[in-house]
């Protein structure tokens, strides 16, 4: 997948064209709302969505996984009973997809969230079994 992306990209700049790319931030107002969620849990996991993206944590990975990914880590995060399987059902995202694409994330934690981000629980204490 990433050598794809990368010749996909190869491509574009030699055309001299470009395509619309979607992010991971054309799907979380849409995803939030249908699970619910306040606007502040919003506005986290965006910010996690586009650091995982940013610090090429989640390369090759399609952004409706990075973005459901997104959402079940500040949930776990903000302790919000969220399971991946809710969360897959409205992104359309598998659960063991969400659980994969979060452990590769998890590492990063300290990066992800914002600095002004204070967790409901110990971030070092997730384990992503929801």
């Amino acid at each position: 997948k990433k050598q794809i992306g990368k010749s996909f990209k190869l491509i574009l700049r030699a055309l001299n064209t470009s395509v619309e790319i979607i992010k991971t931030g054309d799907f979380m107002s849409r995803f939030c709302s249908n699970l619910e969620l306040e606007h502040k849990a919003q506005i986290i996991a965006t910010a996690v969505a586009r650091q995982a993206v940013d610090c090429d944590i989640v390369a090759g990975k399609v952004p409706v996984t990075v973005a459901a990914a997104a959402i079940y880590f500040t949930c776990l995060a903000m302790d919000i009973e969220k399971s991946a399987k809710e969360i897959g059902d409205v992104a359309g995202v598998a659960e063991t997809t969400i659980k994969q694409t979060f452990r590769a994330m998890y590492p990063s934690r300290d990066k992800l969230f914002p600095p002004d981000f204070v967790p409901k629980v110990n971030l070092d204490n997730i384990t992503g079994t929801k």
